[in-house]
């Protein structure tokens, strides 16, 4: 586990962007995990700002959707995928045979989680996960409690997450489940980025580090990963132990 402090959000997501350019050049198809959310949207920026600048071929670049709410896809305002369309998978012209994304109006959503994996089995495993924390602890759509087994899958939704999703929508949106993948699909990525900024992160970044490994804190799941990269701001990590703080 390495944890990376940045002065400002900026300067965080630029450095995670720098950080994960440079694994990825090398590698002639990789796959990437794409999480949406306020705090990544600076580190696509950074990226798309970076590839355009280097001139850095994406052609053979493919990418996986962390989670989409149940009931919406891309033409839903608010939907995970509306996001990464605009943030990312537009501004780099990613051809959608090089996408799979969870579809939440699918009539199956069993059979849609199942078609995610096989998209990642495909492409041997996820090489770079992006993601984000949740005021909850959760990653993607595990929430507490969720069984560290569980590849992609429906989730019934934590009543937190459901009142905190409602800042992506313009009027109150019911939202109950979702498609996410599983903490073993994640775990199973050879790097994971969490990025986490703000002061109102800071309390659960601090229980992220320091509170025993549970299923009922889900992102403390990813401590024992190899390739586990933690980028705050500064306000993120106020209530870091101070041998933290570096």
């Amino acid at each position: 586990m390495k944890i990376i402090i940045n002065e400002s959000y900026e300067d965080m997501s630029r450095a995670a962007a720098n950080e994960i350019l440079q694994l990825l050049q090398p590698l002639p198809s990789p796959l990437i995990c794409i999480a949406s959310g306020d705090t990544p949207g600076g580190l696509y920026k950074e990226m798309v700002d970076q590839v355009n600048k280097k001139r850095i071929n994406t052609g053979e670049w493919n990418y996986v959707g962390l989670d989409e709410w149940m009931g919406m896809n891309g033409y839903v305002e608010g939907s995970c995928r509306y996001y990464i369309d605009q943030q990312l998978f537009d501004p780099l012209n990613v051809p959608i045979k090089r996408i799979a994304f969870f579809d939440g109006t699918a009539s199956d959503p069993e059979h849609e989680c199942e078609r995610v994996e096989r998209f990642i089995e495909a492409h041997k495993k996820i090489d770079i996960a992006i993601l984000g924390l949740g005021m909850n602890g959760h990653i993607g759509m595990n929430e507490p409690g969720t069984s560290t087994s569980l590849r992609s899958h429906v989730s019934k939704l934590d009543p937190q997450t459901q009142e905190v999703g409602q800042k992506y929508f313009k009027s109150q949106t019911p939202l109950t489940k979702g498609l996410t993948l599983g903490m073993a699909t994640i775990l199973e990525a050879k790097d994971i980025f969490l990025l986490i900024s703000g002061a109102k992160k800071a309390t659960i970044a601090r229980k992220m580090i320091t509170e025993e490994i549970s299923e009922q804190l889900p992102c403390t799941l990813l401590r024992n990963h190899p390739g586990l990269k933690i980028y705050l701001d500064k306000e993120a990590a106020a209530q870091l132990p101070s041998d933290n703080q570096q």
